[in-house]
């Protein structure tokens, strides 16, 4: 089976940080965003996949050369201008040659819903579309999918009102599909497959939704991506949060090292650190991500925050709930926090105070 993942998008709410790199070339806990998606495909037998792209392609093309992304066997279809949902999935099935049943995923999203049980609910029931659906606390941000007690969907409301939505179980952007579902797509125009070729379906009695309290993450805030590496390095996802990543219990409780790092026992707490990362012997680091070649300085404090790959947090600096880009350099004395966002390679001077800030990077 083949599946077609959407990575078109710009990324603007993880902006400064997608102003240099897609969304899903970011990296969660040391492995991008991209490689954790087809990983999950992977899981489920599927072997081939295209990636529908649109903001800078070429970040996919030369990480992944040879076409492979985490034992995926992957091609690269450009849109030529924003297509939106449903022309992108056209578009990108087209150009693979996609003519049997296949998986839809949004790029961005990070679960463990079984893909192998929604292709065998999807085949049982023989729908034209299926949705994998999750629940959510409040579904007034998302697409709210009600069914009947078959699993037929008997509507699709798109961000209710959260008092009028008549269900909490939203698209979890997973989706099975016949290759008839393309005939219903427009060619070379943006159409939604939300908004215009899921009530489609929906009207034909052909789209069908099965739901999952499996784990399932929309990765697109800072808020949002900062829980996908606290969801890893408190092992609600059941795994070990990276790829090479050893627990160091000599270094304290909780905390993962890759490759070789400098750091002392007693200064790092429930914490990755990346190769190459250094801790200095009076710094403290606690629920946080310090990325590979990461400095934290003398007397600084990183608290349940994201340093990516050479950052460098300098003497005395304090960053709490907060990302910090690539070879990003807080300043002496700075306060970084309430989810602040510092883009690649900014330069903080000394003594700033950010708060739920968005710093862009350097030019």
């Amino acid at each position: 089976m083949k599946a077609v993942v959407l990575v078109g998008g710009e990324g603007t709410r993880l902006r400064p940080l997608t102003l240099t790199t897609p969304k899903q070339m970011l990296p969660v806990v040391e492995q991008a965003m991209v490689e954790r998606v087809l990983g999950h495909l992977a899981k489920h037998g599927i072997e081939e996949a295209v990636l529908s792209l649109g903001y800078r392609p070429d970040s996919f093309t030369e990480a992944y050369p040879d076409g492979v992304i985490a034992g995926v066997r992957s091609k690269y279809a450009v849109e030529p201008s924003p297509l939106d949902t449903a022309g992108a999935i056209r578009f990108a099935a087209e150009y693979a040659g996609i003519d049997d049943t296949f998986v839809v995923l949004n790029g961005d999203v990070l679960t463990d819903i079984d893909i192998t049980s929604l292709v065998a609910f999807h085949r049982q029931h023989e729908a034209e579309g299926t949705i994998a659906l999750t629940p959510v606390d409040d579904p007034s941000h998302f697409g709210v999918v009600p069914t009947d007690e078959s699993g037929k969907v008997t509507a699709f409301i798109e961000k209710p009102p959260r008092d009028e939505a008549p269900t909490n179980l939203i698209n979890a952007g997973i989706y099975v599909l016949e290759p008839s579902v393309l005939g219903r797509i427009a060619p070379d125009v943006r159409v939604s497959i939300e908004r215009e070729t899921f009530p489609a379906l929906v009207a034909g009695g052909r789209l069908y939704a099965q739901g999952s309290d499996a784990y399932w993450l929309d990765t697109g805030t800072p808020v949002a991506y900062l829980r996908a590496h606290s969801d890893l390095l408190t092992g609600r996802r059941g795994v070990a949060p990276a790829p090479g990543a050893t627990e160091d219990l000599d270094l304290g409780p909780g905390v993962w090292v890759i490759g070789e790092v400098d750091a002392v026992p007693g200064t790092v707490e429930r914490s990755l650190l990346g190769a190459g990362s250094s801790i200095a012997s009076d710094a403290t680091v606690t629920d946080s991500v310090i990325g590979a070649g990461s400095i934290v300085e003398s007397g600084a404090t990183v608290t349940s925050s994201l340093l990516l790959p050479g950052a460098r947090i300098a003497a005395g600096a304090t960053v709490e709930f907060s990302i910090v880009g690539p070879r990003a350099t807080i300043g002496q004395r700075c306060t970084v926090t309430g989810t602040s966002v510092v883009g690649a390679g900014a330069v903080i001077a000394s003594g700033t105070v950010l708060d739920g800030e968005r710093f862009p990077g350097a030019s």
